[in-house]
């Protein structure tokens, strides 16, 4: 009985077993929130910059933005969107918007790189975000462009289509062409998920297969088409209208012919 009795647990044993388990998660999670704060802010920019930015922003963004970057009803929050949100949007001349619509058209940029890079700051400093990529991420000679074709088939073709050359999607919405996008912008375009498309963090693509996409799409675009008719590179769209059509005048003369013969 007495070894029994030693051997018996505490009652409050898997309570305190289950609050150290509690803790020790919580104490997990602020350090992996932490490090990725830490990354977030590896961008660096002078405070005359934030300031600078800050006036820029207050005279052409707080109209929809508000005026610390809050939000309001004709604009969403800005605040930890991050440096990368930034340059993506004003660099593609995105933004400013010249009037409401289903998304955000690209066109000719309204400010100069060092305003753009001071609204960055600005908006960088609100709060933790992805900042602008490193340019040895930028490098296509670096990158592996048939990892990259598999990287960009699984998670983007199906908006973009195989060749990169964009597509319709619901309610006046597109997905654009990636043709002649710079590289800084389209790792942008996947650290931040603009207008329609998702976020691909770098747990879901890592730094090194955003390169190999970057890499492949410009192979797509620096190449001449190869292979016969292009037919607007829209993928099995067009190529399948292509053949019914094809396929349609062939039996129509056909019978055509048979007709004429039996006349």
């Amino acid at each position: 009985m007495k070894a029994l009795s030693q051997k018996r647990r505490h009652p409050l044993a898997a309570l305190a077993l289950l609050v150290m388990a509690l803790l020790l998660t919580g104490g997990l999670y602020a350090v992996a929130t932490t490090t990725n704060e830490a990354k977030a802010e590896t961008t660096s920019y002078s405070a005359q910059d934030v300031q600078e930015g800050e006036k820029l922003f207050q005279a052409n963004c707080s109209t929809c933005h508000g005026m610390q970057a809050q939000g309001s009803d004709t604009g969403p929050s800005l605040i930890g969107v991050g440096a990368a949100a930034v340059d993506f949007q004003v660099g593609t001349g995105r933004m400013p918007m010249q009037m409401q619509g289903p998304q955000a058209p690209v066109k000719p940029e309204q400010f100069s790189q060092e305003q753009t890079d001071q609204l960055a700051a600005y908006v960088a400093s609100l709060g933790a975000g992805p900042t602008v990529p490193e340019e040895e991420y930028l490098d296509i000679a670096e990158g592996d462009s048939a990892n990259g074709a598999k990287v960009f088939l699984a998670n983007c073709a199906m908006c973009h289509n195989a060749a990169g050359q964009g597509g319709a999607l619901t309610r006046g919405k597109y997905a654009p062409s990636l043709m002649g996008v710079s590289e800084k912008h389209i790792y942008e375009a996947m650290q931040t998920g603009p207008q329609n498309m998702p976020v691909f963090n770098d747990a879901n693509i890592t730094p090194e297969e955003k390169q190999d996409v970057i890499t492949y799409l410009k192979t797509l675009d620096n190449n001449t088409t190869v292979g016969g008719f292009s037919l607007g590179s829209l993928g099995p769209v067009s190529e399948g209208l292509f053949i019914w059509t094809i396929g349609l005048v062939v039996v129509i003369g056909f019978t055509v012919w048979l007709t004429s013969r039996s006349a």
